[in-house]
This record gives C-alpha cells, structure tokens and sequence, in this order.
C-alpha cells in the first residue's frame, strides 16, 4: 500500500511541478487588489522603496537576472511550487505521529 500512495505523491509532485512551469507565464499582468489600492492611493512607490520588494528575492513574480520575461515567470513558478512542496513536506515529516 505505501508503494502506490509514494507513486501517486510522486506523479502528483510532477504535475504540480509541471503545471508550474507552463501555467505561469499567462498569470494576469495587472496588479493584484492590494496593490492596486497602493497605486489607487500613490503610496506605492513608498512600499516599493521601502517595502519587502527590495529585499524580495523573486520581486513581482519574476526571477531577477533572466532575460525572457516567459521564462522569469516559469522559473518564479518552479521555485515558489518547490518551496511550497518543501515546506508542506517538511510540516507532514513534524507532526506524523510515530
């Protein structure tokens, strides 16, 4: 039984990974509502000078340094999909009980 449920959390992992890749490129263009409400009010250059996009390290969903906008956004998308896999991963392996 752990053989098919390991194989079906691996398949699903890479969906998840591929999905990722090709589905973030067409993410929306136009900011989402909180940031909007910054522009909306002209406090947005404060927060982008002061705010965590200076220290973000995937800034606006693009990984910094690469060329091809397409491929920031997918590349953002991998990190942020393994980051997030990570994290849930390693919160499953802190509370399993034994």
């Amino acid at each position: 039984m752990k053989k098919n449920i390991g194989g079906f959390v691996f398949i699903s992992l890479i969906i998840a990974l591929i999905l990722a890749i090709l589905i973030s490129p067409f993410a929306s263009p136009w900011p989402d509502g909180l940031e909007k409400v910054a522009e909306d009010k002209g406090f947005i250059e404060e927060a982008l000078e002061e705010g965590v996009w200076k220290y973000s390290p995937i800034p606006d969903y693009a990984f910094p340094g690469v060329g091809s906008e397409v491929i920031a956004t997918a590349l953002a998308g991998l990190i942020g999909t393994l980051i997030t896999i990570t994290i849930g991963w390693l919160i499953g392996k802190f509370i399993v009980v034994k």
